[in-house]
């Protein structure tokens, strides 16, 4: 780029995608005199899907905003907890973040995910056709202008990892009312009608059971319950039901 000059600071949370120089206080680009200002903060590291305002010269602008030399721009980072207009609140997954997705569907949030990868263009094209946010930490696909909406997952610890989602988008939970496999929803089922899917020592053991309505899958307290429980108990004091 050899146009306008510009001034460009960024928000301490975005600190994370810029070089080390850009992350104290504002610092010069130079843009080429006609790509816009989203254009121009995607190209410094920054996906628009954690950009919450622009601030130029401290009056806000659209992403399409084309910098003019001198400007002063403030990039921050979206609010919490970030509204989704358009659409019930429901998410897809990347290939990467499978224990992410079983957590979050332990907690009833409806979460599509693919346990193979299927590549960026069908990733963007389901979350455009369903609907869903995208999650990912790929930047990118995030830089993608198919999917309806996304956002960056910034830690590699499941645990860090659902305490930002569920920061970050509030979404309702419902513990254990969905398929940690499939994301189907569940229904109370006798033994009766799972029996053929348990072994002789859950029979004897188990009175009370769940089964998907999608895949047929059986569900009971069985020996990892205390360890999923927990998980459900931290994430119901920290964000609520």
């Amino acid at each position: 780029m050899n146009g306008p000059e510009i001034h460009i600071e960024f928000a301490p949370e975005l600190g994370v995608f810029v070089p080390h120089h850009r992350r104290r206080g504002a610092t010069t680009a130079t843009t080429d005199g006609s790509s816009s200002l989203g254009h121009v903060v995607e190209s410094l590291g920054v996906p628009l899907t954690e950009v919450g305002a622009l601030l130029v010269d401290g009056t806000p602008v659209p992403f399409s905003h084309v910098p003019a030399v001198g400007e002063s721009v403030l990039v921050q980072a979206v609010r919490r907890p970030q509204p989704v207009p358009g659409a019930p609140l429901r998410f897809l997954l990347d290939v990467h973040l499978g224990t992410l997705a079983r957590r979050m569907r332990l907690l009833g949030v409806d979460t599509a995910y693919e346990s193979t990868d299927i590549g960026d263009a069908a990733l963007a094209t389901r979350s455009a056709t369903e609907r869903r946010v995208l999650l990912s930490r790929d930047r990118g696909l995030l830089r993608r202008r198919e999917p309806w909406a996304g956002a960056f997952v910034y830690s590699t610890r499941p645990d860090e990892q659902l305490r930002d989602v569920l920061g970050r988008f509030a979404p309702t939970l419902k513990p254990w009312t969905r398929c940690t496999a499939c994301n189907g929803l569940l229904a109370q089922a006798t033994k009766e009608q799972v029996a053929d899917r348990l072994a002789d020592g859950t029979q004897r053991s188990y009175d009370v059971f769940a089964q998907c309505q999608e895949c047929g899958r059986a569900y009971w307290k069985g020996a990892h319950h205390d360890r999923l429980e927990a998980v459900v108990e931290r994430a119901l004091a920290e964000f609520g039901g």
